[in-house]
């Protein structure tokens, strides 16, 4: 159990939160939401006790552990994999320690004797013995080998450290559990088990995540962050957006009906006012509209962008044809023999363990990078755009938000046009003149979206396009793909976000292709499709 009692934080004028009374329990599950910005990751550093709030206190149960998804990928880096993980209940650990210490002495004496065995006796109690087995479990659940538990931190990739630092807050059972964007990194399978973890969980866990169908999975509780203040409803994400959007909209019709009422009297005070006959009704009537008062609406932070993809031409009936590319990086064949068609109407998500046969795959159809051997064909109608995964490249040099958008734009539009549409992307007022250079990982995705925009294209390339992106805005644009009547090729770790768009699944193997139409869920549930993968696996090797 963590409790807050009049938690409040301010920066400068600008206030994250204000007067927070909540009370987490065990066998509860948190998903904490908000904008951009809001205060998400911050609330979770005061909780964890990292930065101090302005005012208010934090409580815990007495003699329990709170333990904490790290970012820093580099602390760790002189440890081994299986180590760090073990740290994560930094009391086993120093206990651990402080006894291989002492057996490692040349000289031990009788009182080191006395006080191994007084650490002997803490060790396990503490389930110590059990330590490696359960690190190592937890380690082969997210995708870590066993042969490199043994190897230290430095030698990982990013992806796979961070895999190492989530098993590290999930070690030894804490009564706690605090997870900012747990499911970054992850594929599929290690997503699937954590959602499986956590909702066997038996104590309290507070998660931020923009992974809708993760929150669906797992929460149990929905704490808001939005107009200064923290709101807890009980249910799952979906269940807070329908009751959230229900709600907006009963206010803002009640509103309605006040405003209707107020004009109707006035009216009729503005008509009867100097009529003897109806003086006394305009009286009543004017002691009926100072009674009437309509409801402040709140400014809330959480904004959704305007995303609209409208193609400037429908496409014809030959779309694109990929017959047998291969591609070799470094001495790795990242492709080899892939071949599909795209028919008119498809939505298809490509799929598979390498990332980088994906996007390759992408950079070779959008012409930014040529195939070892294969061909592809492009219909005569299509207008394809591509959103990569990796855009630093656009966005370096001094121009302004409203001088990189023109560079797409229509030739007449100017200065009045591009405000426009940044406005409609969340880019208002001065935001408008930010320098493309200092933009947020966000913000330069929403610029990217706004260029696929402008191009009108009728064929959509993305890969990844849900990355660095808040709820608000993985709504705004998968809501987009949902009315979009065209094609759209697309990768990305988002369940919802897949399972509303597609209409097609190509996986691409190191034995093959795998191309299926069915939904994502149907996908997922295919026995014939793992059979299809493990024999395609085997013909590889």
């Amino acid at each position: 159990m963590i409790l807050t009692n009049n938690v409040s934080l301010a920066y400068g004028k600008r206030v994250l939160f204000r007067d927070v009374n909540i009370k987490f329990t065990p066998g509860n599950c948190y998903g904490l939401i908000g904008a951009n910005g809001a205060g998400k990751s911050t609330f979770l550093k005061i909780l964890a006790g990292d930065i101090e709030s302005d005012s208010g206190t934090i409580s815990v149960g007495p003699m329990e552990r709170i333990a904490v998804l790290r970012q820093d990928h580099f602390a760790f880096d002189e440890k081994t994999i299986l180590n760090t993980v073990i740290m994560g209940h930094e009391k086993l650990y120093r206990i651990m320690t402080q006894r291989d210490a002492l057996y490692a002495k040349p000289d031990f004496s009788e009182e080191d004797g006395i006080r191994a065995g007084e650490l002997e006796i803490e060790f396990a109690e503490m389930n110590g013995y059990e330590a490696d087995p359960e690190a190592a479990v937890l380690l082969n659940s997210l995708g870590i080998a066993e042969e490199l538990h043994h190897k230290r931190m430095k030698e990982l990739e990013g992806g796979e450290k961070v895999r190492v630092l989530l098993a590290q807050a999930l070690f030894g059972n804490p009564d706690v559990l605090l997870l900012d964007e747990p499911t970054n990194n992850l594929d599929i399978k290690s997503i699937a088990w954590l959602e499986e973890f956590l909702y066997r969980f038996q104590n309290t866990v507070i998660v931020v995540s923009h992974d809708r169908h993760f929150m669906n999975q797992v929460c149990t509780h929905i704490a808001d962050i939005d107009f200064s203040k923290i709101s807890v409803y009980a249910g799952n994400y979906d269940f807070w957006y329908q009751a959230s959007q229900l709600n907006l909209k009963q206010k803002q019709n009640e509103n309605r009906k006040v405003t209707d009422r107020a004009n109707e009297l006035k009216a009729f005070i503005q008509r009867f006012s100097s009529n003897a006959s109806k003086s006394k009704q305009a009286t009543s009537r004017k002691k009926l509209l100072e009674k009437l008062t309509i409801e402040d609406m709140p400014v809330s932070s959480r904004k959704y962008p305007f995303i609209f993809f409208k193609p400037e031409r429908p496409c014809g009936n030959v779309i694109l044809e990929v017959d047998g590319l291969t591609k070799t990086i470094d001495e790795e064949k990242i492709l080899d023999n892939v071949s599909f068609t795209v028919n008119k109407g498809d939505k298809i998500a490509f799929m598979g363990k390498n990332g980088l046969a994906k996007t390759t795959l992408f950079q070779i159809l959008a012409g930014e990078m040529e195939p070892d051997s294969g061909t592809f064909k492009w219909g005569v109608t299509i207008n394809h755009s591509y959103f990569p995964k990796e855009h630093s490249d656009h966005f370096k040099g001094e121009a302004n938000l409203i001088e990189w958008l023109l560079q797409f734009a229509p030739p007449k539009e100017g200065e009045n046009f591009a405000r426009t549409f940044l406005g409609r992307m969340l880019f208002s007022g001065e935001d408008a003149l930010k320098k493309i250079s200092v933009l947020s990982g966000g913000e330069k995705v929403r610029c990217m979206l706004s260029r696929m925009m402008l191009s009108e294209s009728n064929v959509l390339i993305m890969d990844e396009p849900t990355n660095h992106l808040d709820l608000e805005s993985i709504t705004a644009l998968n809501h987009s793909l949902i009315k979009f009547q065209e094609v759209v090729l697309f990768t990305s770790h988002d369940h919802e976000f897949v399972s509303t768009v597609v209409n097609r699944i190509i996986e691409i193997t190191p034995g093959g292709v795998i191309d299926r139409h069915m939904t994502f869920d149907e996908y997922l549930e295919s026995s014939e499709v793992a059979q299809t993968r493990e024999a395609m696996s085997q013909k590889a090797a």
